[in-house]
């Protein structure tokens, strides 16, 4: 997909969207976690310096010099004033000392003198009413700080959220984009693909349709009728490579048990037929040591070896011999499958680029269309591995191999 396609511009969208979304929920949630960190914080230190104050009221006696940050003003019963000195502006609140002069009820009450708050305390000890004021500065600069921490904090946290969310995104939408990608290799295969199948049908239809207003005997279009049959097959196998090609990689740990040998033997039953009008001789090597078993999808496991086959036959001639042999090996994928033929062999420098889409062979002759291919991606699919070796005229090995099944 190029970085115009609107499949590609819409993935990424999503995953735009998606990191926003998370990223978003994110910030919310530190955003919720701040204002109740600094509620419960203001509240815990306001009430620490309203008990602090109360015992102060209760209890100081040195009005001069009361501790740090706090003044003291004092009304005896015949209405003296005594205070700190240099108290702030605004201070005492002569209407709290002469309600609690009056009742005799202790008040606490948060003060704000020209931008500044205070917290006062005023009661009445004996016969005297006192009034304690609290500076609540430093209480809100340690606030400041801490919400200056949470802040850095959350902007260290939304980084790093963002980035997860990216990955997150990448990963939440990678199954969209391998369904975009099999979707755009399916359409480049079949248009690949069934062209020529399809173009040949439809030209063996119009030349037996000529046949038939042209009152040509039966007999003699027997040919035609066979290689109309032959396309059809050919074509047929073409829309099955197609459809596995769709098909995305499974888990197989949890997978069925295949023995392989059933599968080989199908296999030799379904081409028996044509390896006899070619004149091929179509062999069947089991494991001596028993059923080859492994753990995956049995139908595809099947197409692989009849790709395998399919090619070697396609490539053997008249009088030539293809074997299929099962055995069993030392190693992390023991089961082997092996299909040898004696035929047109291969190019030992083709031996990767055979298992490429719609590769071709030494000079261009040999064509090996999505079977190898997707033998391949179904054998990777599996924990295994498929191999090519031979030699031009002296024919090609493929060789499978797959994890085994535990017994």
């Amino acid at each position: 997909m190029t970085g115009n396609d609107p499949d590609l511009l819409l993935l990424r969208r999503a995953r735009r969207h998606l990191a926003a979304q998370n990223v978003l929920a994110f910030a919310l949630i530190l955003l919720l976690v701040a204002a109740v960190v600094a509620y419960v914080d203001a509240r815990g230190q306001r009430a620490a310096l309203a008990s602090s104050l109360k015992r102060t009221a209760a209890t100081e006696e040195d009005v001069v010099d009361p501790p740090g940050g706090t003044w003291i003003f004092t009304v005896n019963a015949d209405g003296q004033l005594s205070s700190t000195r240099n108290a702030p502006d605004g201070f005492p609140d002569r209407s709290a000392l002469d309600r609690v002069r009056a009742g005799g009820a202790t008040e606490t009450a948060a003060v704000d003198v020209d931008g500044t708050n205070y917290l006062v305390v005023t009661r009445m000890r004996g016969t005297r009413a006192v009034q304690v004021v609290g500076s609540l500065a430093r209480e809100e600069g340690e606030r400041h700080r801490l919400l200056a921490a949470l802040g850095l904090a959350a902007l260290l946290g939304l980084a790093a959220a963002a980035a997860a969310a990216v990955v997150l995104a990448r990963r939440a939408t990678a199954p969209l984009g391998d369904a975009l990608a099999r979707q755009r290799r399916f359409v480049a295969d079949a248009s690949h693909e069934l062209r020529t199948p399809v173009t040949q049908l439809h030209t063996r239809v119009q030349l037996l349709d000529q046949d038939l207003r042209a009152g040509v005997p039966p007999d003699r279009m027997t040919v035609d009728v066979q290689q109309l049959l032959i396309g059809t097959r050919q074509l047929g196998e073409v829309i099955e490579d197609l459809l596995l090609s769709t098909q995305p990689a499974t888990d197989t740990g949890s997978a069925p048990e295949v023995d392989l040998g059933v599968v080989a033997a199908g296999a030799v039953a379904a081409f028996a037929w044509r390896a006899r009008d070619q004149g091929v001789e179509l062999v069947l090597d089991p494991d001596p040591d028993g059923p080859s078993l492994v753990r995956g999808r049995e139908a595809a496991l099947r197409r692989v070896l009849t790709a395998l086959v399919d090619n070697a036959l396609s490539h053997t001639g008249a009088g030539g011999r293809v074997t299929i042999e099962l055995r069993t090996r030392d190693g992390d994928r023991p089961i082997s499958v092996t299909v040898r033929d004696d035929g047109d062999g291969i190019d030992p420098a083709d031996a990767e680029r055979i298992f490429e889409r719609f590769a071709r062979g030494h000079g261009d002759q040999r064509r090996f269309g999505l079977g190898l291919a997707l033998a391949r991606e179904v054998v990777a699919g599996h924990g295994g591995t498929i191999e090519a070796s031979g030699a031009l005229g002296r024919g090609a090995e493929f060789t499978v191999r797959l994890p085994g099944s535990p017994s």
